[in-house]
């Protein structure tokens, strides 16, 4: 049995604040590695600006090298839109992991608007990191008033896989003021960098064009 870390989105592009969340939540909950889910296209972003898939999963993976991270599009393999019905898809397709969905704070303020939140709850634990800016607004949401009761010690994250789902874990983080939106303001034309470059895929083993 594998423990493993979801991190969904559109890293448009992936930068060290990615990495840096990532390698922390893997220590702090004994995960053995963590999957970055490159999404082919976030229903709640607009699509102007989106960079084209294969050049930022190209760019994911080289921000991911040499660490226990997989960058991956396997949501456009399984043709899966929702964060629910990926979390479904990827429950059946490797029945021997144990999974758990991370997100930042900045997500935690929105979930309540996402395609059956509960329903991600109850597939999986979740453990929040905390995100500058994010703390007060994610704490206060429509969604963490419903998960509010489900929240377990920090203390305990390492025993996530014996939690029975919905439940949620808070990780303290030290600030990281990295995001995508100040780097594609700094360089809206990152991905050319990368257009030329075939992504293959670590987990279905296939070229994502």
């Amino acid at each position: 049995m594998k423990k493993i870390g979801l991190l969904g989105g559109s890293f448009n592009p992936a930068h060290g604040g990615h990495r840096a969340i990532s390698l922390f939540a893997k220590e702090a909950l004994g995960l053995d590695e963590v999957w970055w889910l490159v999404s082919p296209g976030n229903p709640l972003k607009p699509t102007k600006g989106m960079a084209p898939l294969p050049a930022r999963l190209v760019q994911a993976q080289h921000i991911a090298r040499r660490a226990p991270i997989r960058a991956t599009a396997i949501e456009r393999h399984l043709r899966t839109r929702y964060t629910v019905d990926t979390l479904r898809a990827l429950t059946l397709r490797y029945p021997r992991n144990r999974f758990i969905w991370l997100m930042g704070a900045d997500n935690l303020a929105q979930f309540g608007q996402w395609r059956d939140w509960r329903g991600i709850a109850r597939q999986m634990p979740i453990a929040v990191i905390a995100r500058p800016g994010y703390d007060s607004v994610a704490r206060g949401s429509v969604a963490m008033s419903w998960l509010r009761r489900f929240v377990r010690s920090a203390r305990q994250s390492a025993d996530w896989t014996n939690w029975r789902p919905p439940a949620l874990v808070l990780l303290r983080f030290r600030p990281d003021p990295r995001s995508a939106t100040l780097l594609r303001q700094a360089d809206p034309l990152w991905h050319r960098e990368y257009e030329a470059t075939c992504a293959r895929d670590p987990l279905t083993r296939r070229y994502v064009i």
